[in-house]
Formats: C-alpha cells, sequence, structure tokens
C-alpha cells in the first residue's frame, strides 16, 4: 500500500522558518522524483520544489528560491522542504508527490503564517 504522509506544518510568524517532512512507503523511493505542491485557497495546485530520483537535482518555484530548499534523505525515504523567511502568501496546504510512471500525493499539511 502506496503511502506518503507529510507532516511539519503549522502556524508560524512571518519571517520564521518550518521544515515539512513525507515518509513514504509501499513503493521504490529511490526511482521516484520527489516533489512539494501547494495550494492556497481559491488558487490552483502549484510546483513549490522538486528534486530528482538521481543526483538530487533541484528546482524551485521563483516565488521560493533563496528562501526554501528541497532534500531527501533515501536510506529514510523521506523528502523534506526547509521553509526560511517564510511570508502570509506561503500560507497554503502542503502536498508531497511522488513521480515516475505512477504518480502519487499524500494528504496535505497546513502551513498558516501569520503574525
Amino acid at each position: 500500500q502506496v503511502q506518503l504522509v507529510e507532516s511539519g506544518g503549522g502556524l508560524v510568524q512571518p519571517g520564521g522558518s518550518l521544515r515539512l517532512s513525507c515518509a513514504a512507503s509501499g513503493f521504490t523511493f529511490t526511482n521516484y522524483v520527489m516533489s512539494w505542491y501547494r495550494q492556497a485557497p481559491g488558487r490552483e495546485r502549484e510546483l513549490v520544489a522538486a528534486i530528482t530520483s538521481v543526483g538530487g537535482i533541484t528546482n524551485y518555484a521563483d516565488s521560493v528560491k533563496g528562501r526554501f530548499t528541497i532534500s531527501r534523505d533515501n536510506a529514510k525515504n523521506t523528502v523534506y522542504l526547509q521553509m526560511n523567511s517564510l511570508k502570509p502568501e506561503d500560507t497554503a496546504v502542503y502536498y508531497c508527490k511522488a513521480m515516475r510512471v505512477r504518480i502519487y500525493w499524500g494528504q496535505g499539511t497546513q502551513v498558516t503564517v501569520s503574525s
């Protein structure tokens, strides 16, 4: 049974930091490109960051470059999103996605940036 379980979301003040985790099981994690998406109320889901299965090549949305860092630990079947200098516009539900031939999604974790 495939599972992607996100954690680490919450309420943080502007300028603060959060680290999201996505624990994967039920498929060969090392074969999959892993990414983080987010969806704010009334908006479409958008790509935040992605990391390749081999070589750890990363890609970021322009809006988060220099503030967010995606990484993966293949020994732990986990992908992370370190979010620094958070802004109110980063408020959204953040989803983990695994992609190769098939696509798998996590259930999402809420991130709220507010004073």
